[in-house]
């Protein structure tokens, strides 16, 4: 791998680090959707949204479309499954952790339930 150059993910997660450009994938998980449409719930200049639009298009997150005069952008999916399967091999330390609390939480429980909770100094502790 040339290490000069960002490797897919890089390249996504950092144009997803912005909420700005997470606001415009949701608004084009909605549709197809023109820059002035994209621009329109954002106190921002048109020139400001393209900006933002050339990093998700770079990241292959969006794409323009060409309808005769109309250049619509549209969202990719692809980047975004790469992110879940990366992300989805780390579910079983992650899940393994859940379970452990679990454990621990029930042990607590049966613990406090054994030896009985006398403690009233705190009004909202679970009983």
């Amino acid at each position: 791998m040339d290490m000069r150059q960002p490797d897919t993910l890089s390249t996504t997660f950092a144009a997803l680090a912005d909420p700005t450009r997470r606001a415009i994938l949701a608004r084009l998980a909605e549709g197809e959707a023109s820059v002035k449409d994209l621009c329109a719930p954002f106190d921002m200049s048109q020139p400001a949204i393209s900006k933002h639009l050339r990093v998700l298009e770079r990241a292959g997150l969006i794409e323009q479309g060409r309808r005769a005069q109309w250049r619509p952008r549209r969202l990719r999916a692809g980047p975004l499954r790469d992110i879940a399967d990366w992300v989805g091999e780390y579910r079983p330390h992650w899940e393994e952790s859940f379970e452990r609390l679990d454990t621990y939480l029930r042990d607590l429980q049966n613990r406090e339930h054994e030896h009985g909770d006398t403690d009233d100094r705190d009004p909202n502790r679970p009983r």
